[in-house]
């Protein structure tokens, strides 16, 4: 499987031809049957308009890139009448609302994995609390161009995964805070047995041991600052591989976008203009643009 991020950038390689017929830009989505259709290809000839390359014709999509049998597998706009439903659809999944059929919401998926013959096998999902989780494509019913649909028989399966792992890390804690209670409070009992042995200062010394005593419940917010670490949880998603994945992929992105001009208006989901139609992308664009979650849009906006 590899996922979307891993496929879009990647250049185009006619192996009977031997050269670079583009690059792909996006994945155009065939929500009905839940597969990548086709691959859109940008090349030297982008102001002619868009072209395809049907996923049925890619050969293999390598770490470094898209190979073909020939530069007849790609189609223009003219010759894609079968994809045209598509492109009018212009299903995205990554970006959108994952939610049961109850209506409640699971979370935003951010990622999709492709199987070799181009059915989308997963999501993966971005809860609100930043835990990562996945369903597989049994588990979805609609791919839709705002929500993805879950079926709500499997919700019950979904929301067990979260609360798990927060549960085992907060009741650690509770449990060391115990034992350590213990020999703090047996301290100071030891300590006035000592002190009542000379009988010209009892009263003097009795009083005292009650504020040694009092302070024993400030120790107990020591366990509730331990809690903290559940957060830690998270730190298997810093996966070394996949970071320099994603940011080989990033800066190819990049540097394909960089000068280009943009031919739609770019705003955030909120309606905040992001770039305007005309505007040239520079380094400026490209991080507002990546910090609302619009890189893809305006990829697929440029010329």
């Amino acid at each position: 499987m590899k996922k979307s991020i891993e496929i879009i950038g990647l250049p185009v390689i006619s192996i009977t031809e031997g050269r670079e017929l583009g690059m792909s830009k996006t994945l155009l989505i065939d929500s009905k049957n839940g597969t990548i259709a086709a691959i859109t290809i940008e090349d030297e000839d982008w102001y002619r308009g868009v072209k395809l390359l049907p996923y049925s014709s890619v050969i293999a999509i390598g770490e470094d890139a898209v190979t073909v049998t020939n530069s007849e597998n790609i189609l223009t706009l003219e010759d894609a009448g079968d994809y045209e439903a598509m492109m009018d659809a212009n299903i995205k999944i990554i970006g959108t609302k994952a939610i049961t059929k109850s209506g409640t919401i699971q979370g935003k998926v951010v990622e999709i994995y492709v199987g070799e013959n181009g059915k989308i096998e997963k999501c993966e999902i971005e809860a609100r609390d930043g835990s990562l989780s996945e369903i597989t494509s049994d588990q979805i019913s609609i791919f839709g161009k705002q929500v993805t649909v879950i079926d709500s028989d499997l919700e019950k399966k979904t929301e067990l995964i979260a609360p798990k792992a927060p549960a085992a890390a907060v009741e650690a804690p509770k449990a060391e805070a115990k034992p350590a209670e213990a020999p703090k409070s047996e301290a100071p009992k030891a300590e006035p047995a000592k002190v009542e042995a000379p009988k010209a200062e009892p009263k003097q010394e009795a009083k005292p041991a009650e504020p040694k005593a009092a302070p024993a419940p400030a120790p107990k917010a020591e366990p509730k600052q331990e809690a903290k670490p559940a957060p830690k949880a998270e730190a298997p998603k810093a996966d070394p591989s996949i970071q320099m994945a994603d940011k080989a992929t990033e800066e190819r992105h990049r540097r394909f976008l960089l000068g280009k001009t943009v031919t739609r208006k770019i705003t955030t989901d909120s309606g905040v203009v992001l770039v305007n139609e005309g505007d040239t992308v520079t380094e400026e664009v490209l991080q507002k643009v990546k910090i609302a979650n619009k890189f893809i849009d305006l990829s697929m906006n440029v010329q």
